[in-house]
């Protein structure tokens, strides 16, 4: 053994010594501390904004893409501070910063190569340091850093193989070195969880449990109650591929272990799931751990939105014919979207899907309108999560949401030109917001096991949600929030049927994202009830509801500038019945709350090098532009992407309507 490795694994040794001895119970080396209540508290609940899909240089792919934070460096970033990051070329020149800090956060890099990544980022002393896979994650090089990703990604069972570990493991101790990134991570989330007070800001400990299938996205981010962990991350590595068994592995290694451990695990955008994502149970174990452990989906991150899917120019969408639903669509399926290199997509995978071959189940609405045939079946509905948004950063970008001076989410690999050239159908990503009594972990994480929780696409308006037996003056009444409470539901609640006419009525309020000095926030243009319903046949429905404000014609903003031009409202209030109630049927509601347009992040930092996609003669400016590519040392087509239309593109659009969406409230029809 190395000096170096000695050095490393001595503590952990020790640690592993007292463990054998007895001489510690917890899984976690941080004692949960017993926090003094918040100075901010409400009974009637607060909204906390964060992150819950962060990843830093202790991920493989957020490494080789020359990306230097810790997740001291994104907690840092997540409480306002700033951090170097790399530019297009590998170089650390980037300062990064985001435009207000948030509430929380939990840092969630993959779990299985935690000791493959360390080993390779120690030193030239050690043996694994030169393996060729370490080598090549270290390059700048762009073509020979998506080699290495490759092959992380082939020993990680992500494209069809089953899991297998790195020839790393056999030039040095994997797991012990896991283990002492793992504490790391671990004390991360203790030094910045503030627990005076002020409670400024919550830590998580978490990781992403990463399992692919052909290409197929169906990671989770495993998020921890409090400091009671498992000794490890349960990976790919532990569960041969199988989700059931990452369920079974959380259920034996945390809820049962007798430490207080308590978790769950937040699938990730399922549009990129390829249809893989929300199978029907294979057995009622399945069914109960899903439930239980699966409260939330992440609805939005920085590789799209899932909530539905329409083709524009087709004026088709996969079971829908909600024309909202082309926001921030990814033309493929799956994780080889991230295939397109020098402004050309690589991979036969990362292709355009057909409406006709996109998996419906791939959309959350769809996955919701299938619960509840299943529910007939099989006598509970398997498929009943909250609403949650996150970044996915491999910047370590935390909460760097906005569209204004965004980054970029992959290191070098969409570092200035490369954004708007390889990574132009991507988006900052989205926001978690709860509704909790103060901002602590464990009223955090037990609002988003009660899915007291909605998903923004990156922007701040404040939503609130409700059921059930209410006047139709709510909205007016100053004790409103505490009746709402006390006479129905919140969102994520499920409320049982009303047999009379005309059923539970519906209270939903809105505030615009207030923004800050520099960019301020946007009005809102309106608030939507979602619906979806199975009949007496046993056939699912959906249907739209506007219930407040109205849509904005035109453009809606200034084409030069970006300034909003719309009106829109402040704040969005209403008591609103279902016209179709019907109580026999099973059916659930959300809200879906948009702002005015605005212009996508890609509209604004093609116009701050002078093409501007909201001009007539934009290929006439592409000409300065591609001298200017040339002079970055790009390709002369770099920013050739900033003049497309939404004329032409089925789901681009260089203004957008940044929205809210709420956890469903589910109606069960009296027995």
């Amino acid at each position: 053994m190395s000096r170096t490795l000695f050095l490393v694994n001595r503590p952990i040794l020790f640690w592993l010594w007292l463990i054998s001895l007895g001489a510690i119970e917890s899984t976690s080396a941080f004692a949960n501390e017993d926090p003094i209540p918040c100075r901010h508290f409400s009974h009637q609940r607060l909204p906390f904004f964060g992150d819950l899909h962060i990843h830093t240089r202790y991920s493989f792919d957020s490494f080789l893409s020359n990306q230097k934070n810790t997740p001291d460096g994104a907690y840092r970033y997540a409480k306002g501070h700033p951090i170097t990051l790399p530019g297009p070329t590998g170089e650390q020149t980037v300062t990064a910063r985001i435009d207000r800090p948030i509430d929380f956060a939990a840092v969630t890099d993959h779990g299985q190569f935690l000791g493959e990544v360390a080993l390779c980022d120690s030193d030239p002393w050690t043996l694994a340091w030169w393996h060729p896979t370490c080598l090549m994650s270290r390059t700048e090089n762009l073509w020979v850093q998506l080699y290495a990703a490759s092959q992380w990604t082939l020993s990680g069972g992500m494209d069809g193989e089953a899991p297998e570990r790195s020839m790393i493991c056999s030039m040095g101790d994997c797991q012990a070195a896991a283990i002492n990134i793992w504490e790391d991570i671990q004390r991360a989330a203790h030094e910045h969880n503030d627990t005076t007070d002020d409670c400024q800001f919550t830590t998580f400990v978490g990781y992403e449990y990463t399992q692919g299938e052909r290409g197929a996205n169906l990671h989770r981010n495993v998020i921890f109650k409090d400091t009671a962990v498992t000794q490890l991350p349960v990976s790919v590595f532990d569960t041969n591929n199988q989700v059931s068994e990452l369920w079974r592995q959380l259920r034996k290694q945390c809820l049962e272990s007798n430490t207080g451990c308590d978790v769950l695990a937040i699938p990730h955008n399922s549009n990129l799931g390829g249809g893989y994502m929300f199978p029907d149970p294979a057995s009622e174990e399945e069914l109960i751990n899903r439930r239980q452990l699966e409260p939330l989906v992440e609805l939005v991150q920085h590789k799209g939105a899932s909530e539905c899917r329409f083709d524009r120019l087709l004026q088709l969408g996969v079971a829908t014919e909600d024309e909202l639903c082309d926001f921030e669509q990814i033309p493929s399926d799956n994780l080889h979207m991230l295939g397109s290199v020098e402004g050309k997509m690589r991979s036969t995978q990362g292709q355009a899907v057909s409406i006709d071959s996109f998996h419906p189940r791939n959309m959350m609405r769809n996955v919701l309108k299938d619960g509840l045939a299943l529910e007939k079946s099989l006598g509970m509905n398997p498929f009943m999560p909250g609403f949650i948004g996150s970044t996915d950063t491999h910047t370590a970008t935390a909460g760097g949401a906005q569209e204004q001076d965004y980054v970029g989410h992959l290191g070098s690999r969409d570092s200035g030109f490369r954004n708007i050239q390889d990574h132009f159908v991507s988006n900052p990503g989205g926001l978690a917001v709860v509704w909790a009594e103060q901002n602590r972990r464990g009223d955090i994480f037990d609002a988003m096991r009660r899915r007291e929780a909605y998903a923004t696409s990156g922007t701040r308006p404040i939503v609130r949600f409700f059921a059930g037996d209410y006047a139709d003056d709510l909205c007016q009444q100053p004790d409103a929030i505490e009746l709402a409470y006390r006479n129905g539901v919140p969102m994520g609640g499920v409320l049982p049927g009303i047999d009379a006419q005309p059923g539970p009525k519906f209270f939903v309020s809105a505030q615009q994202d207030p923004g800050t000095d520099t960019f301020p926030g946007t009005p809102l243009e309106r608030i939507q009830i979602i619906k979806g319903w199975i009949d007496d046949s046993g056939t699912t429905h959906e249907k739209v509801f506007d219930v407040a404000g109205q849509a904005v014609s035109g453009l809606g903003v200034d084409p030069l500038s970006c300034e909003v031009t719309a009106k829109g409202a402040s704040a969005l209030c209403t008591v609103w019945t279902d016209p179709e109630y019907a109580e026999t049927e099973s059916a659930f509601y959300y809200a879906r709350v948009l702002e005015n347009p605005s212009c996508r992040w890609s509209t604004r930092q093609c116009q701050a090098i002078g093409v501007n996609p909201l001009a007539n003669n934009c290929s006439d400016q592409l000409l300065a532009a591609r001298q200017y590519a040339e002079e970055l040392g790009a390709s002369p087509e770099a920013f050739d992407n900033c003049c497309k239309s939404a004329a032409t593109e089925p789901f681009y659009s260089p203004v957008i309507r940044e929205r809210a969406w709420t956890s469903p409230i589910w109606l069960q029809p009296p027995p």
